[in-house]
């Protein structure tokens, strides 16, 4: 037994996410048939066909030298080449971050790897992956396990240099092996390393982060601040036969923790290694109250619930899958791990695009049926009124044409005023930009370089990073201001949209700046963390602390860069539910209205002119129809919540509903 669990799991997710494409493409043409497409509609529906389209779930796999990480990366997604794929034996063989992954776009399967020295310069490791001639290339031959496995070996390399150029490059000295040659240390070889593979669960979109210990994680400032916060799950490894360590315990406050406070029930522990607590001459009840003992130790340690502690032995895990033993793999406890990944992770994700998918394209597709459903309405009506007065039906059907041209005018009037309104907003929309304008940051990160080159003291560093992300936040703040005016417009507008459509009422969406103001704290309470636990920060590793300076401060531009583009695309489509609401509802009225003046100087019979009148009433049906069986897509629960594993998300939206 493999990953089948995941690997059937992570297959239904694939699935759904392709039903939802398909359906949002089909939304698309039915909206041009329809003539009810419009700029910001076809905006959201692309953004939403992007997000699915480049969606993908990340493990991240940390904890201290020889945890067994990558010894349980081979049993869960390995076995099947029936030895170590990954390089895994005792003493620190993950040298370097490595990431596993399937690139569609490469031709060959290969492992590229980044050396070492390029430390020295500030630029970050996402800086490096798009100038590929830094890297070094080895392609790899999956026809050959042992092939494979000699490539592997290469991540886990390591090279002796001067303890100088050691520390030039932001190790520590405690922290590395000494060699025989006095004076020099053992450094990894290279400083990331990404592998493309083809399995079947990476081709679905799953990718792997592989980390090395506490020296790694304190000397690569883009683990902790970008890597690590970008997965949608951090297992962390505790070996049984030790128990919490000092260094694991460093590992967990200082790089893992903290990812808890920024995304809530993302943080897992796996006990590693239990095999060592195996005792059969004790029986299986002494060694289950042994383990029980090191998993609660270890709980109370991590200040985390007993039950996110996940005890399992990778090694006879893989050896039990390599085997195809069976009873060996349950003893393992593997299966525990692998319904977490299934029931939780894959979970959170369903969720994510519940939220930042489906509920959008279902708002919308409610919008369009209701209007259409509307002019149904009013076309039974109409021939209800025919029926009555077959002898005029002549002069009923003039009537009825300018009835309808009359609530054309209405809806006309409506969309100008919304379209004057949008332009308002999105001059506040700029107001709120400007006030965010990247000159105002890039003075700021000036004053800090300068600060920072002219004065390398503690004290010195202490305050030049704090005015930093206090100037910051208090941009953030001044911008309350323009937001607060933005939001009551809004408001007024929507609330007169729910005066006069009482029965479709909707929520007003708002531009706030608190999940700002709470990254921007966030950054800065990991820039203070560094900054404590820095051993020698006024003198050796000084290319260490500008290399993790240089990277909070990118993680601040890309913050303040995505609050302007929030910020203008709030205002572009803060209105778009109600201006796609009467945009539909004056479309459809023109096409009534040409129809109606078409029957109205048609003269041929009376009886003629009705049929072509429910003509168009069965045409508008098969359209309700389309938009009916949209909808019971879009609405069926993802994958795990139709197995019932975890609670169907309350709430489904309203009509007219926003959806960001």
């Amino acid at each position: 037994m493999s990953m089948e669990r995941l690997s059937e799991q992570v297959d239904a997710y694939v699935a759904w996410k392709r039903e939802l494409v398909r359906e949002i493409t089909r939304y698309r043409s039915w909206l041009a048939h329809n003539r009810l497409s419009s700029e910001g509609v076809e905006a959201r529906l692309e953004r939403a066909l992007r997000l699915l389209r480049t969606d993908h779930i990340t493990l991240a796999f940390v904890g201290e030298f020889s945890r067994g990480k990558t010894e349980l990366i081979n049993s869960l997604f390995f076995s099947e080449y029936g030895q170590r794929l990954l390089p895994s034996q005792a003493g620190r063989t993950t040298m370097c971050p490595t990431e596993i992954l399937y690139d569609p776009g490469a031709e060959q399967p290969y492992i590229r790897l980044l050396p070492i020295e390029t430390r020295i310069a500030e630029a970050s490791v996402a800086q490096f992956k798009r100038t590929p001639r830094h890297w070094m290339n080895v392609t790899l031959d999956t026809s050959d396990p042992d092939s494979m496995a000699k490539a592997f070996a290469q991540v886990a390399a390591s090279k002796a240099m001067p303890v100088e150029k050691a520390i030039s490059l932001g190790f520590h000295p405690d922290n590395l092996e000494s060699t025989d040659k006095s004076g020099h240390v053992l450094v990894p070889a290279w400083r990331h390393a990404i592998v493309n593979f083809d399995h079947p669960l990476l081709r679905q979109g799953l990718r792997i982060l592989d980390t090395p210990g506490l020296n790694a994680l304190g000397c690569e400032p883009e683990l902790t601040l970008s890597m690590l916060p970008s997965a949608q799950a951090v297992i962390f490894l505790l070996s049984a036969d030790t128990g919490v360590t000092a260094s694991d315990l460093d590992i967990w406050q200082q790089h893992v923790q903290p990812l808890d406070d920024e995304r809530q029930g993302c943080l897992y522990a796996v006990l590693n290694k239990i095999d060592v607590l195996w005792d059969d001459l004790a029986g299986d009840t002494f060694v289950a109250n042994a383990i029980e003992r090191v998993r609660m130790q270890a709980a109370r340690h991590l200040g985390i619930a007993a039950r996110d502690i996940l005890p399992l032995s990778a090694k006879q895990a893989l050896l039990a899958k390599v085997r195809k033993d069976p009873a060996l793999l349950a003893r393992s406890q593997m299966a525990e791990l692998e319904t977490l990944l299934c029931e939780r992770i894959v979970a959170q994700k369903e969720q994510l695009l519940e939220e930042r998918v489906v509920r959008q394209v279902l708002a919308m597709l409610n919008n369009s049926q209701h209007g259409l459903g509307l002019r149904l309405a009013k076309v039974n009506e109409q021939l209800e009124l025919l029926d009555e007065r077959r002898q005029d039906n002549g002069q009923m059907l003039m009537e009825l044409t300018s009835r309808t041209k009359d609530d054309h005018t209405v809806h006309h009037k409506r969309l100008v005023a919304l379209k004057t309104n949008q332009r308002l907003l999105r001059n506040q929309g700029e107001r709120l930009k400007t006030s965010a304008q990247a000159e105002k940051l890039e003075a700021h990160l000036n004053r800090l370089r300068s600060q920072l080159n002219g004065a390398w003291t503690t004290l010195g560093i202490n305050q030049s990073i704090l005015s930093f992300f206090t100037a910051v936040e208090d941009d953030l703040h001044s911008l309350s201001h323009d937001a607060d005016m933005a939001n009551r417009m809004v408001d007024a507008i929507y609330r007169r949209h729910n005066e006069e459509n009482p029965l479709q009422a909707v929520d007003a969406p708002r531009f706030e700046l608190a999940p700002y103001v709470r990254e921007l704290r966030h950054l800065q309470k990991k820039g203070d963390r560094f900054r404590l636990r820095l051993k020698t920060l006024l003198t050796e590793q000084r290319s260490l602390s500008r290399r993790f300076f240089a990277t909070l401060v990118q993680e601040v531009i890309g913050l303040h860069r995505r609050l302007r583009r929030d910020a203008e695309r709030w205002a572009d489509e803060a209105l778009m539910p109600l201006m796609q609401h009467t945009l539909e509802h004056k479309q459809l009225l023109e096409g009534h209205m040409l129809r109606l003046k078409a029957l109205a100087q048609d003269t041929q019979h009376g009886r003629q002119r009705h049929q072509q009148l429910a003509q168009y009433g069965e045409e508008l049906k098969q359209q309700l129809a389309q938009a009916g069986d949209m909808l019971r897509v879009m609405r069926r629960p993802a994958p795990i919540q139709r197995q019932a594993k975890v609670v169907t998300l309350k709430g489904m939206p309203r009509p007219l509903g926003n959806a960001e």
